[in-house]
């Protein structure tokens, strides 16, 4: 494609924010989702989020570490927020974000009940775009509880669209855009538009507040900023650390105020610290109530646009964001902004430049349906970057200003987390139903951001390695529900993804990464292995209810559960530290030594995989096996991810980089000569295409492999039309049952929800297709392949007759799960499933969701439906397809 400025000017923003000669990343759409029913703003004695700070209260209730709201932005700091409310006439509440139910609400766990898209952004967010359906008639909150209240776990979840509020096209499609004109003043165009047969009115309120860091009795933080109205189009905020910024719109819109403070009076019947609280737009928009500051100031606003709009037709309004004066400089009148040609000016080059960044992105080979989904993959990964702030000490004890936590949480969640200081915007599972950083999610996330932003990527992966989150012993925290859980170590294969995305030059950033990853393969080596037999454990290790029983929880009987998937994770560890470490020893002789330590290290786990029993022979399969204190074995012979997963531990040496290092030379000549029984999963060789020695490590040797992907290539156990399931297909009508401690446990296949409370939540690896695994495994292959060329034919699909080299089924693969998104040769899309409105509705079938996984046997879209996070990875599979 010709290099044109529009190409260049997204790569030169990335590089003026890099470099720190501009900050185009300081403002963005860091504005969360949800904020209630989050670990964080959850001060109960026994750790009931859901309960302590539901949706009712959020309108009213100030939160303690993070704002919400609807297509928002913030600075990474979240002094400010803007975001969108809407009204429709008829709801009961102002629509300030959005509604779901909680953990216990849902018969499927917490899942949100409304539709929205992320369009587009590009990764310094100089163009945005957010898109929202929201009904004309009233929202129906109290119907989509109760009937959801009163489903079963095997029936469906009863979703928005199920109530027919939409109906005749009686919905507003709402978009909201943004250009930046410089790093912070940003152009804003809201466009709604009335889809239904009638004219129609809605209230459109852009909301501009101040996050509360006043109200806690912390010392030295008690100043409260200032909002007011100055005219009746602009609102004009003054911060001591923000400085002064205006928001102005088009039109003639009412400036409404109040203070972001609690309505105490609502919430518990106690005399507020301000006569207009956090809900008093909303009270008085919807009420009429005089519930807004008629001296037109306080710490939040809102410009009130009342909009007629005929049937079929739109209407859109300007505003714009600027800061314009530091804080501290003398106070002068704030100056106009431009809402006419040079808005429309920022806007068409901001398009312009976001058309061509995605146009030199896509490969040549792909269809215009993949560039889309390619484009709002990277989307949604950018609208998933959220401000995160959580002072652990901080929560246990208690603000002065609040009442003092119940004695309880001093010994309960996260209490071991005390060293925690979190003050950061970063990658979110989903926005919603996840608003809290993941370990193993955000390793994911990264690969696919370093294709865009490799700076931002590479500062995420050290972000968690920093001494304020991996905790003083090593472990990298989990998730804010449970820091002490185990994610599966994926940080170093992410990091050296990343580096290798990057162009393998930034060795700086991989021995930063690689000095704290030992410390936490230490961890591991030394918690959960607790036997030392070089088998690991490691709970459910992110993969829920795989397995017959709560892998977390304590075992039905006495003994140690040695997982396939634990021992596999930790193979793949120290392959990825032996990469590593040969990287960097080109620069630094001393990484040698280390080198050594993972190559023989890998030897030792990837052996007793088969040593302790976790291979079966006769099923050709890795499996979980349960120790008994007698010493005696029950293998848990669920065939599962869990048992394919040991496939992904393998890399290859090449013995030109062996050479140039003569002492790990010299000590893998004599490891291979004096420990010979470690042949199996180091021994095999092959000669290159290029003329050199290339060495294989694999927990399989090829005999294994070939008859593992047998299984795993059998339609009528793991390959589904879509890629992988995480279940033998087999289990539909052989379920595995397993009796211990008097108690039987099943494990059955299940393609979609699950219909087991086991681990809680909505999640469900008993069948359906999961990206993350997917891409791992086809990664695996890809490695194989490589490995062996055309001299390694495989059945694909199994019973099929047709021999393909593994590279080409890696190819096959991606097909299949990147066709999840895309349209088939009928024009519908698998994860859309049965839903005629998404399918087949031109305002619904080209916007695309990333769900969290997939109906194993359909490819219906499962689970949190903004889990762009690792469902981005398909992004990844499109880039690699079409380079390759």
């Amino acid at each position: 494609m010709e290099v044109t400025a529009e190409v260049l000017a997204e790569q030169a923003r990335l590089a003026e924010a890099d470099s720190g000669a501009r900050p185009w990343r300081s403002w963005g759409p860091y504005l969360a989702e949800r904020a209630w029913g989050t670990v964080r703003e959850d001060y109960s004695e026994h750790g009931t989020a859901w309960d302590y700070f539901p949706h009712d209260h959020a309108r009213s209730r100030t939160y303690r570490w993070n704002e919400d709201g609807m297509a928002g932005i913030c600075d990474d700091r979240q002094t400010f927020c803007l975001a969108l409310a809407l009204w429709n006439g008829v709801d009961p509440i102002l629509k300030e974000r959005m509604f779901g139910l909680g953990g216990d609400g849902g018969n499927h766990g917490e899942d949100v009940k409304e539709y929205w898209w992320y369009e587009e952004s590009t990764p310094t967010h100089s163009a945005m775009r957010w898109r929202y359906h929201y009904p004309q008639a009233a929202f129906p909150y109290d119907r989509l509880v109760a009937v959801n209240a009163l489903r079963r776990r095997d029936e469906p979840e009863y979703e928005l669209v199920d109530t027919g509020v939409f109906a005749e096209d009686r919905f507003w499609a709402v978009t909201v855009d943004y250009a930046k004109a410089a790093p912070t003043d940003v152009c804003v165009r809201i466009t709604v538009a009335n889809r239904g047969p009638e004219a129609a009115t809605l209230h459109v309120l852009p909301t501009l507040w101040f996050r509360n860091t006043w109200s806690w009795g912390l010392p030295g933080r008690d100043a409260v900023p200032r909002l007011a109205a100055d005219g009746d189009n602009r609102l004009v905020g003054s911060h001591w650390v923000l400085g002064d910024l205006v928001l102005e719109g088009d039109g003639a819109p009412t400036p409404l105020l109040c203070d972001n403070e609690s309505n105490a009076q609502r919430l518990w019947g106690l005399a507020g610290g301000s006569r207009y609280p956090k809900d008093g737009i909303n009270d008085h928009v919807v009420q009429g109530a005089a519930t807004v500051n008629p001296a037109r100031v306080g710490t939040k606003g809102a410009l009130h646009y009342v909009l007629e709009v005929p049937a079929r037709s739109s209407a859109t309004i300007r505003l714009r964001l600027c800061a314009v004066a530091p804080p501290g400089g003398p106070r002068r009148p704030a100056p106009r902004l431009d809402l006419g040609a040079d808005h429309d000016a920022v806007f068409a080059a901001r398009s312009a430049e976001a058309d061509a960044f995605f146009a030199a992105l896509t490969p040549a080979g792909a269809s215009a349906d993949e560039a889309s989904v390619l484009r709002q993959a990277i989307a949604g990964l950018m609208w998933g970057k959220q401000f995160y702030h959580f002072d652990v000490r901080q929560w246990l004890d208690g603000d002065p200003g609040s009442p003092t936590p119940p004695a309880g949480r001093r010994h309960g969640r996260n209490s071991a987390w005390r060293h925690m200081t979190n003050f950061d915007v970063i990658s979110m599972p989903d926005p919603w139903e996840y608003p809290w950083f993941a370990a193993w999610d955000l390793a994911f996330h990264c690969v696919t951001l370093a294709r865009v932003d490799p700076a931002f990527a590479k500062a995420q992966l050290l972000l968690l390695l920093r001494e304020w989150y991996m905790h003083p012993n090593g472990q990298i925290p989990a998730y804010e529900w449970a820091f002490g859980d185990v994610n599966p170590p994926v940080h170093a294969w992410a990091a050296l993804r990343v580096f290798e995305i990057d162009g393998g030059r930034d060795v700086d950033f991989l021995a930063r990464a690689m000095h704290k990853l030992l410390l936490n393969f230490t961890w591991w080596v030394n918690r959960k292995d607790v036997t030392g037999n070089n088998v690991f454990e490691g709970g459910f290790l992110g993969l829920d209810n795989v397995g017959p029983f709560d892998r977390s929880a304590a075992l039905p009987v006495a003994g140690v559960l040695e997982q396939s998937d634990g021992t596999g994770w930790m193979a793949m560890y120290a392959l990825n530290l032996l990469d590593m470490a040969l990287t960097l020893a080109v620069h630094a002789p001393a990484y040698e030594d280390i080198a050594t330590k993972f190559f023989e290290h890998f030897a030792y786990i990837a052996s007793a995989a088969y040593e302790q029993g976790l291979w079966d022979a006769e099923d050709a399969f890795f499996y979980d096996v349960l120790r008994l204190p007698d010493g005696s074995k029950v293998p848990l012979k669920v065939r599962s991810v869990v048992g394919l997963l040991p496939l992904a531990a393998t890399a290859s040496m090449s013995s030109h980089v062996v050479n140039r290092l003569p002492e790990l030379s010299l000590r893998l000549r004599w490891f291979l000569q004096n420990r010979p029984e470690y042949g199996l999963v180091v021994g095999t060789r092959r000669r290159a295409g290029d003329g050199r020695q290339q060495r294989l490590l694999a927990m399989v040797a090829p005999e294994q492999l070939v008859r593992m992907l047998s299984r795993m290539f059998d339609e009528t156990e793991f390959l589904s039309p879509y890629g992988l399931r995480t279940l033998s297909r087999q289990h539909l009508d052989k379920p595995f049952t397993v009796s211990l401690g008097g108690q039987e446990f099943t494990v059955g296949y299940e393609p979609a929800e699950s219909t087991s409370g086991l681990f809680g939540g909505n999640s469900n690896w008993r069948g359906p297709i999961w990206l993350p695994t997917n891409f791992l495994l086809i990664g695996a292959l890809r490695e194989f392949g490589a490995f062996f060329g055309d001299d390694l034919l495989v059945e694909y699909p199994t019973g099929s007759g047709v021999r393909l080299p593994l590279a080409a089924i890696a190819d096959d693969l991606s097909r299949r799960v990147i066709g999840l998104f895309t349209r088939d040769r009928t024009g519908r899309r698998a994860i859309y499933g049965a839903c005629e409105l998404f399918q087949t509705h031109p305002d619904w079938r080209d916007l695309i969701v990333f769900p969290e996984y997939f109906h194993g046997d359909n490819g219906a879209g499962l689970g949190a439906w903004h889990q762009t996070g690792w469902t981005a990875l398909v992004a990844d599979l499109i880039l690699t397809m079409g380079r390759d």
